[in-house]
């Protein structure tokens, strides 16, 4: 009947149409269509008793209620009604069965249903290789999609597999697969069956691909919920074991034992509200609450702070002095400090403790003067280092919403060493860094704050713990890196560089024996002679510390180690000859003689971070116009320095012996040697005019002499800073005569007078004093 029927439709060109909304009919396909729309309804009702075919076109969007002919698709199906149902409530049901492709080519009528005439579209069939493997290809990934979606059964995968047309098969899995109304649109729009194939392929691969990637989701979250179930059974498990040992305690003796301790506390009142909340709080929460081990790590932290637990204080001024004396030679101004301090505790005991900045060139004993001070003063100590640190969390901590939260540096240092009123020290505090994370040094102003700090507010704790009681104390190299808001709330202590005198003491009293202990060595097996510290100390140390001096003492100390474990000898006493043995040929010698012995060259003074040292200014002139050249990578400030030289000298050339014009003709060049390292500051400038007065008086400097100190255009020499490193710089390279600006006599009180007994001073106040001092 269905052939008759076809035969019929075929010289038609006009069909009644019925739009669909969310579904596409294709081909081949028996449907069960519910008509429940006035205008399908119109259209069963004028159909005739033998033309049972009707067109069947898909809405563009399915939730327009009364399509028009453009919310139509052009492509559709014409099929045939093999049954139809009135339903009680007056709608229709219909079933049809698909027989071919057709394409809309005019809308004739829209009331009181539509109709339109239509091309029949024939499949475009062709055969091949390619079509086989592609038949092949989508009959293997339906069946495994047959595997992964329950509306599909075996008998589905049967009449896929037994179907060997190849239109026929892209029409029928097109049909038994949910794509999309516009997927399978577009399916039919295919007459040419390779490129149907090709698209059902690819629909097929892409809906297997989503329900793999369902199912593992599907699987991980089974497997998540397993395992909370199986350690839930475990749990319980492990509770009716316990039970029976009699061992068994349950969340609530825990909490018990919390609420015990916390009695037991002499912690401040709020921290005792704010701790008893919370274990209100950890009391109704599940053990496998995630919320569970957070509450209990912050109820942990507040019961181990030592809120009113600290150490007693020893306020024997003698005995601290002399623990002071027995750890560091030297320092008096630091040791002077703590003394003081003491002294001021003993007459006022709720006395808040100092803040001390230690400020000097690195290895002079910084941070083991910090321990050092703990113990004189009977109190813990704990060493934070600063270097690097750019997150203000480091010292605020974190808010405990964030996973593996915990406070902040200082509470951690306090709760570890179980004091409330320990020394710690804030090692580096001029390297600390910044970035988008928050400004540390900001966080600093609080804690190194004696007006604020009794009620420092940690991020993570959120109650306030006193700080008033620590002593900080923090070190630094320079202190021009420190914020002046942080440097204003602390008391700066300079600690200069040694001099060969102190160091001389350092090693014999602390460093040799400190050497041989960590060798395993006795001072009757290895012992050094006096000369032989000296020289390790003249001629390969050039620091302000002692860090190198402690290296090439222990390097020393290997060498007779080695001798000693080799049989080769029993004991050794280390003479300046045998420092030559182990260590090589000496590194620092004097060069002063030999740089100074020509014209336009002149011995500087200069201030480092790491002590002082010495410098030499050398000029030479050229033929050309009077132009200026500096080199040795110098500061702006040098530059000007050695342009005023130059004008003063220029301007005054008559009073020194020299032609008005001697510099017209001539191009001149100062060059400061070492010219990889920055140089700046306005010290240099007298010893740049001495420089410039020798190249064209031809008059050389005096040998060993040395000099520091500003000029103006006027000819005076202004103050400079850094003297005491400056003059002891001077002593190590062998300087014996040293010219300082006259405003400055007053700091060469600092250095003890034994140590410069061998230099003589001259101050001076204009330059012109120098003709007669410096030069031969």
């Amino acid at each position: 009947m269905a052939e008759e029927q076809n035969t019929n439709l075929n010289s038609l060109d006009e069909v009644p149409v019925m739009p669909l909304r969310n579904t596409v009919v294709f081909p081949h396909q028996v449907i069960p269509l519910a008509v429940g729309r006035e205008k399908s309804l119109n259209l069963l009702k004028g159909l005739g008793e033998k033309v049972k075919i009707i067109g069947l076109v898909a809405q563009q969007d399915g939730r327009i209620e009364d399509p028009i002919s453009k919310d139509l698709y052009k492509w559709g199906t014409a099929a045939m009604i093999l049954k139809m149902f009135k339903m009680p409530d007056g709608s229709e049901q219909l079933i049809v069965q698909g027989l071919y492709r057709f394409k809309i080519s005019q809308i004739t009528q829209e009331d009181p249903f539509y109709k339109a005439s239509v091309i029949q579209i024939n499949d475009e069939m062709e055969t091949s290789v390619e079509i086989d493997a592609l038949i092949l290809n989508i009959k293997n990934v339906f069946q495994n999609i047959v595997d992964h979606i329950p509306y599909l059964t075996n008998e589905h995968r049967l009449m896929i597999l037994n179907t060997e047309e190849p239109s026929k098969l892209a029409d029928l899995i097109a049909s038994q697969i949910n794509f999309s109304v516009t997927e399978k649109q577009q399916v039919l729009e295919l007459s040419n069956v390779k490129e149907r194939l090709e698209k059902i392929h690819y629909l097929l691969n892409k809906e297997l691909q989503i329900l793999e990637l369902g199912s593992k989701i599907q699987s991980d979250v089974q497997g998540e919920l397993n395992k909370t179930q199986r350690q839930y059974y475990l749990r319980e498990q492990l509770k009716a074991i316990k039970r029976e040992l009699g061992e068994y305690e349950d969340e609530s003796t825990e909490i018990e034992d919390l609420r015990e301790k916390v009695a037991k506390l002499d912690m401040p009142e709020e921290v005792k509200k704010v701790t008893e909340k919370e274990l209100n709080r950890l009391a109704r929460m599940s053990p496998m609450a995630s919320e569970y081990t957070v509450a209990r790590t912050y109820i942990d932290w507040l019961i181990e702070m030592p809120w009113n637990i600290g150490t007693t204080d020893q306020l024997d001024i003698t005995k601290a002095e002399n623990i002071l004396n027995d750890d560091h030679y030297g320092l008096e101004k630091v040791k002077r400090r703590i003394l003081e301090y003491l002294a001021v505790r003993q007459l006022k005991a709720d006395m808040k403790g100092p803040i001390l900045c230690f400020v000097g060139p690195p290895g002079v004993g910084k941070t083991s003067l910090g321990r050092s001070i703990a113990r004189a003063l009977n109190r813990k100590f704990s060493r934070m280092s600063l270097g690097g640190v750019r997150d203000e969390a480091e010292i605020r901590g974190h808010r405990r919403t964030y996973v593996g939260a915990l406070p902040g540096r200082i509470i951690q240092e306090i709760k570890k060493v179980g004091s409330n009123n320990p020394v710690i020290m804030l090692d580096e505090i001029d390297k600390l860094g910044m970035d988008f994370r928050g400004d540390p040094s900001s966080a600093l102003l609080e804690v190194l704050d004696p007006e604020q700090n009794f009620s420092f507010a940690d991020h993570y704790l959120e109650v306030p713990f006193d700080l008033s009681k620590v002593m900080f104390i923090a070190t630094a190299n320079m202190i021009d890196p420190i914020p002046p808001a942080l440097k204003d709330r602390m008391e700066v202590i300079e600690i200069n560089g040694y001099i060969e005198q102190e160091k001389f003491h350092i090693a014999q009293r602390y460093l040799v024996p400190k050497q041989l202990d960590n060798h395993g060595l006795t001072k009757e097996k290895v012992s050094y002679t006096k000369n032989a510290i000296q020289t390790i100390i003249h001629k390969y140390t050039r620091e302000a510390g002692v860090r190198n001096l402690e290296r090439e003492i222990a390097s020393i100390i290997r060498g007779v180690a080695k001798e000693i474990v080799e049989k080769k000898t029993e004991q050794r006493q280390i003479t300046p000859k045998q420092v030559e043995k182990y260590l090589g040929p000496e590194r620092f010698y004097s060069e002063v003689a030999e740089r100074v012995s020509k014209f336009g060259v002149s011995t500087g003074l200069a201030w480092t971070p790491v002590g002082g040292d010495i410098l030499f200014i050398e000029a030479t002139k050229m033929p050309g116009k009077g132009i200026l050249s500096l080199t040795g990578k110098l500061g702006d400030v040098m530059k000007e320095s050695a342009s005023a030289a130059l004008s003063y000298l220029r301007a005054n050339a008559g009073r020194f012996g020299l032609e008005e014009d001697f510099n017209e003709k001539l191009d001149t060049h100062i060059h400061v040697p070492a010219g990889a390292i920055p140089k700046d500051g306005p010290s240099a400038g007298i010893t740049i005019f001495s420089a410039l007065f020798s190249l064209y008086s031809e008059k050389c400097l005096k040998d060993n002499l040395a000099m520091t100190g500003e000029i103006t255009l006027r000819g005076m020499v202004l103050p400079v800073g850094g003297i005491r490193e400056k003059v002891i710089a001077a002593k190590r390279a062998g300087i014996n005569t040293i010219i300082l600006p006259k405003k400055n006599k007053k700091d060469l009180e600092e250095i003890p007078k034994k140590n410069i007994a061998n230099i003589k001073f001259h101050f001076i106040d204009e330059v012109d004093e120098l003709m007669d001092i410096a030069f031969k």
